[in-house]
């Protein structure tokens, strides 16, 4: 179990003061410009040595992505941009990081745009979060005030603009091309890869998109050294992680924690435990609402990072927002609400997706109230294996993994619910 002392986010829950003040008695903005005077190429490499994968689900070595960037300008300028588009449903970690802790992420821009001499950096929000658009722009009207960023920032002699930028409340643009779209004034539509936005991103230049978590972590991380970022978690899973757990859990929480923790230490430990014991936990979502479900019994022992939820148990970490249901959940329920919900949020570009979101929802919709065919299963899983890999963006995929994921694990509900249906014993049947 993480102990207090090597905790990043001091401010989690708002005990403390949020402003400038309060950060810095709790060690923030602590010696920024020595750490600027050290160099661009140290920075990545502290980077790349600390293990940080990026926190925004898929799990990017986040130092390496640094190192795509141009080291000489062909004078074009460069940009960071911060993906605070939280809108993975289950997900709300990065939240409590702009309302609370703010100026981690604040710090954390201008030594990351630094490293990749970006003189200027958005911080794209999402269109929900109004009061932590306030919270997070009052933090940087303080920085700016105290000369920490902007001309001459924290007079290290490099010139840095911090901007907040306010969505409208799209999912697609948590994806970080159509990201690039909306901050542009465009639609919010992914861009086909390459180019990449390191060769070609914000205006044609050289960008980087990185989440909140990933860029609030990194003062802590170059202050601590990297091997103490690596002490924690399992061979390429390092770190501490901010886990948001819901659902039915006695005390649903966000925490920062340890990677590679146990599952059952998670939950037993911050959460009280499953909401009328282990025997009731019927399956967990372990990573926002686009990765696979897992049976309970399975995760019981799993170990809450990358490699093992993807390997062991053909799930994945994502957010590592942990979303857990108990024996009274109907999961064909749940798995046909984040069908509705991927078709709503398709952008409608590539076929596969605008046609097979629909598509699948209609079905999931039938299965619910066991109006369908045994052989209408296999069916819908075959068409998500069309929609998955075949669109420019991973809303495909994350409109069909839920799906497979619950025919995987689930099919002997679902096909109990059909065969209920066609006998008339409606009890086995969905609540409405």
């Amino acid at each position: 179990m993480l102990q207090d002392q090597d905790r990043i986010f001091t401010n989690l829950y708002g005990m403390h003061d949020r402003t400038l003040a309060g950060a810095k008695k709790r060690g923030h903005w602590d010696g920024t410009a020595g750490i600027l005077d050290k160099g661009r190429d140290w920075i990545v490499d502290q980077m790349k040595a600390s293990g940080l994968r990026g926190r925004g689900g898929a799990g990017f070595p986040t130092g390496l992505k640094w190192s795509f960037m141009p080291k000489e300008s062909d004078g074009r300028p460069a940009y960071l941009v911060v993906n605070a588009d939280e809108s993975e449903p289950g997900t709300c970690k990065d939240r409590e990081i702009m309302r609370h802790d703010p100026h981690t992420l604040i710090e954390g821009c201008l030594i990351a745009s630094f490293a990749m001499q970006a003189h200027a950096c958005y911080i794209y929000i999402r269109g929900e979060y109004i009061r932590e658009r306030e919270a997070l722009q009052r933090a940087i009207d303080e920085a700016y005030e105290d000369g920490l960023i902007g001309p001459n920032a924290c007079g290290s002699g490099y010139d840095f603009e911090l901007l907040l930028h306010h969505g409208a409340g799209a999912y697609i643009c948590g994806e970080e091309t159509a990201l690039l779209e909306s901050l542009e004034g465009k639609k919010g539509m992914p861009r086909m890869k390459p180019p990449f936005p390191a060769g070609a991103g914000l205006y044609g230049c050289p960008t980087t998109v990185n989440n909140v978590e990933s860029i609030a972590v990194v003062p802590t991380i170059l202050r601590r050294g990297p091997e103490w970022f690596a002490s924690f978690g399992r061979q390429n899973n390092a770190g501490t992680k901010l886990f948001a757990i819901s659902g039915h859990v006695n005390r649903p929480c966000v925490v920062e924690e340890a990677m590679s923790i146990s599952f059952e230490e998670l939950i037993e430990k911050h959460c009280g435990g499953i909401r009328g014991g282990w025997d009731n936990l019927k399956a967990v979502i372990p990573g926002g609402s686009s990765v696979p479900c897992v049976r309970g019994e399975k995760m019981r022992d799993a170990v809450m990072d990358f490699d093992y939820l993807r390997g062991e148990l053909g799930s994945g970490l994502g957010t590592a927002a942990v979303i857990v249901m108990d024996q009274s959940s109907d999961i064909i329920k749940a798995i046909w609400r984040l069908a509705k919900f991927y078709k709503h949020e398709s952008c409608g570009q590539c076929t596969p997706c605008r046609e097979g979101t629909g598509w699948m929802m209609r079905v999931m919709d039938r299965l619910v109230r066991g109006e369908a065919e045994v052989e209408e299963i296999d069916m819908l899983f075959d068409v998500t294996k069309q929609v998955e890999g075949h669109t420019i963006c991973a809303l495909g995929d994350a409109a069909a993994w839920p799906i497979q994921g619950l025919i995987r694990n689930f099919r002997d509900e679902i096909e109990d619910r059909i065969k209920a249906q066609k006998t008339g014993r409606v009890s086995a049947v969905a609540a409405e």
